[in-house]
């Protein structure tokens, strides 16, 4: 009987080319959504790691004093108990650059000498251009993945006391092993006094392991002879700090993904299976036993299941990288690649059809155990039960009869009805929370009612090592003359400097605002800006890299001079390695810096083209441009992820309802061509049809715009490196709520409308005749 099971198997396959195909389809898509789920909610588990272990990054990058301990006592280190491995010794020298460079500003760099960026050891990689290979050459670090670095070749550093060196590369090192990259005889000639070693250990879980092997390897060196120990953790620390703003809603959009896409697959496979059950009937008479009967179904139903989820498979393997580089093309992994890991496509391409085949055989089972006979009426009598009685009481009122009709559908399967409803509420949901969110970081981006409609233009001051020119105007002239033109309403100056934090190690940039609104620039949602001398604000990153909060002070130092500063106000966001104070400052210190840009705020009507040529015309050492507003580049990926994963799952839930519906109508065959027979119209079986699913959209949205609600403010509340005002939260007005409430309707309309137009035209003789 092997035989005839696998043929009756094929038949009901030929047999029921629609079903099949929409089981494959169903399969497909809720395989694509699950591998990308899990792709995504992998990558946002441990970024750092993955992208960290890629390029074999050190867990301890460490600097020795060559007087104290020569190359060869160093690279003997590299052997010792507990090390993976090691590279090195390469020789270090830190040099001052006096002026800006790069967009940097100036202080100091870290160079190293390597002859290749390769090694066991903190891979570096290259961004743009190649690698340094001969004297003069020089391969900057730049800390984020992404495009447009080729701007910065060719382009001189000039360090004081050492000859320029031009940049031919760009790279990054998520190591942070060095501000720059030289040919070892370049550093040679700059005479270094310390030289790095890089090491990777066998366990490096916490800070006391890292500095207990740390001790273990040197441990034969002078004690004096390590002079600074730099260990990844306190890396890891501060990519999290970015990082963690982040992933939760990556993990969110996954999660639902997953959910919904089971939900789906498990409605699709059993309903097509308990529409079958006249056929169980039929194929019981004809003699297969009930294990053959649950047989042929699995099968049936695989067949399909197989070739969905491998082409979804596939088509989930291609897009889970570029939509993984939409997700995190906001954080600092380097050029590490987030591949989805290797075990996904495997597990989907077993776990989805093993998912199908437990759908098939619950239904199945269950009606192995009934007769032949209860088996055929059970797929052609009439129902009877609680859908049929709340009919009746429908068909009492007022409301047309197709409509009536309709809404009693849900009811004859209720089981069905509820895993439908469960996949459009999920829908809801997710339509919900990601409304909010962009609806929340799109306000974290709106300027202060005063600057709504104005024009806004951005002056940058040329710098020679940028090979711009350089302004014949001193700072207080640039400002004068940007302010005498009567087009400019306000103009606010920036200048920024590099300092350490007293009992700090890691170094922090400086920002000092001037002139008008100084307050403007940042956007302040606790506290209040930093207008007053001794006051400074600090991104949330910042205060809880540094423990600190609003009312603490801290004491910078700036060149030898304290400066003591109290945290006064918190922005939406800012780097773990920044701060910005203003102007009265930097006077009640007796210092000032160079300004690096300005801002013009423009008067109502101005001519920005007209101001700019004027600015150009007074000093070509001017760079002005027209600011344009768009999203950073974190705010713009998790806009884009979410609309892309809200999109997927919207189309997951349409095709659940279409599945829901197409069998509703196999069902119904013989009612549907009793009604048309006596004169239903066919818009009046596409109005019937479609409210059948109408009622469960109006009810998954009441209740899935609450949780959506809950969940979007749970989130957005509960990240530790992003404040967000009550305003900025709070974007639920009318028209939106009415929009998101309407998104189960939509889900639900939209999977209905296909079977509903295929319902209208079924002929009626031929309906009636086959009963």
């Amino acid at each position: 009987m092997t035989g005839a099971v696998w043929r009756a198997s094929r038949a009901a396959v030929k047999r029921r080319r629609l079903q099949t195909i929409v089981i494959g389809l169903v399969v497909f898509c809720s395989t694509t959504t699950i591998l990308l789920a899990l792709a995504v909610m992998s990558a946002a588990r441990a970024p750092f790691d993955a992208a960290f272990g890629q390029q074999r990054g050190a867990h301890v990058v460490a600097t020795f004093d060559t007087a104290k301990a020569p190359a060869e006592r160093l690279a003997a280190t590299a052997k010792g108990p507990g090390i993976e491995a090691a590279a090195g010794p390469f020789a270090q020298v830190t040099l001052d650059i006096p002026t800006d460079w790069l967009g940097n500003a100036p202080g100091p760099i870290t160079l190293v000498g390597r002859a290749d960026p390769a090694g066991p050891v903190d891979r570096v990689k290259l961004l743009a251009g190649r690698w340094a290979t001969q004297p003069g050459e020089v391969v900057v670090q730049m800390g984020f993945r992404g495009t447009g670095w080729d701007v910065l070749l060719g382009r001189t550093i000039a360090p004081a006391g050492a000859p320029p060196l031009t940049v031919v590369g760009v790279a990054t090192s998520l190591s942070k092993s060095a501000g720059g990259w030289v040919t070892p005889e370049q550093v040679a000639a700059l005479h270094p006094v310390s030289a790095q070693m890089l090491y990777r250990f066998t366990d490096a879980s916490n800070e006391d392991r890292v500095k207990a092997d740390l001790a273990r390897a040197t441990k034969g060196l002078p004690g004096d002879a390590l002079t600074s120990a730099q260990s990844y953790l306190t890396l890891k620390q501060a990519f999290s700090a970015s990082a963690d703003s982040y992933l939760p809603f990556m993990s969110v959009f996954g999660g639902l993904g997953l959910v919904v896409a089971v939900l789906i697959v498990g409605n699709v496979v059993s309903g097509a299976v308990v529409s079958g059950y006249r056929h169980i009937g039929v194929l019981k008479a004809l003699g297969f036993t009930p294990r053959q009967v649950v047989t042929v179904y699995v099968t049936m139903v695989s067949v399909p299941a197989v070739v969905g989820s491998v082409l979804g498979t596939a088509v989930g393997w291609v897009l889970a990288r570029p939509i993984i580089d939409t997700a995190f093309s906001g954080v600092e992994t380097g050029t590490a690649a987030l591949d989805p890991p290797l075990w996904l496509p495997f597990a989907c391409l077993v776990g989805v059809p093993l998912l199908v085949a437990v759908a098939a055989f619950l239904p199945a089972s269950r009606a192995h155990r009934i007769s032949a006979a209860e088996a055929i009426t059970a797929g052609s009598a009439p129902r009877t039960g609680r859908g049929l009685r709340i009919q009746r009481w429908l068909s009492g009122t007022r409301l047309p009869r197709a409509v009536s009709l309709g809404l009693g559908q849900p009811f004859a399967r209720p089981a069905r009805t509820a895993l439908t409803m469960s996949s459009i509420v999920l829908g809801v949901v997710t339509v919900t929370f990601a409304t909010g969110l962009s609806g929340t970081l799109l306000a974290s981006l709106e300027p202060p009612e005063a600057d709504n409609g104005r024009t806004f233009v951005h002056v940058q001051v040329g710098s020679a090592d940028a090979h711009q020119r350089v302004p014949k105007l001193t700072d207080a002239q640039i400002e004068a003359e940007l302010r005498s033109d009567p087009r400019a309403d306000q103009v606010t100056s920036r200048a920024f400097e590099q300092a350490a934090v007293v009992g700090y190690t890691q170094p922090v940039f400086v920002d000092f605002y001037g002139g008008d609104a100084v307050e403007r620039p940042l956007h302040v949602v606790k506290g209040r800006p930093a207008t007053g001398p001794g006051e400074a604000i600090a991104g949330p990153a910042f205060l809880d890299q540094h423990g600190l909060k609003l009312g603490d002070r801290i004491t910078l130092d700036l060149g030898g001079r304290l400066l003591p500063l109290t945290i006064v106000g918190e922005p939406l966001q800012g780097n773990a390695r920044s701060v910005q104070s203003n102007a009265a400052t930097l006077a009640r210190l007796g210092m000032k810096l160079h300004v690096v840009e300005y801002s013009v705020r423009l008067a109502p009507g101005a001519d920005a083209d007209a101001y700019i040529k004027a600015i150009k015309e007074a000093d070509p050492g001017l760079y002005p441009n027209v600011v344009t507003h768009q999203a950073p580049g974190p705010i713009a990926s998790v806009i884009s992820f979410s609309t892309i994963f809200t999109v997927l799952l919207c189309v997951v839930a349409s095709l659940g309802v279409f599945n829901t519906v197409l069998l509703n109508i196999r069902e119904r065959r013989r009612d549907l061509g009793m009604l048309k027979s006596i004169g239903m119209t066919p818009r009046q079986v596409v109005a019937m049809t479609v409210t059948s699913v109408f009622g469960l959209g109006v009810v998954s949205g009441i209740i899935g715009v609450p949780v959506g609600m809950v969940a979007h403010r749970l989130i957005i509340e509960h990240i530790e490196i992003l404040v967000f005002s009550e305003s900025m939260i709070n974007v639920w007005h009318a028209p939106v709520l009415v929009a998101v409430a309407l998104a189960g309707v939509f889900i639900a309309v939209l999977g209905a409308l296909l079977p509903s137009r295929t319902a209208a035209q079924l002929p009626i003789a031929e309906v009636l005749h086959n009963e």
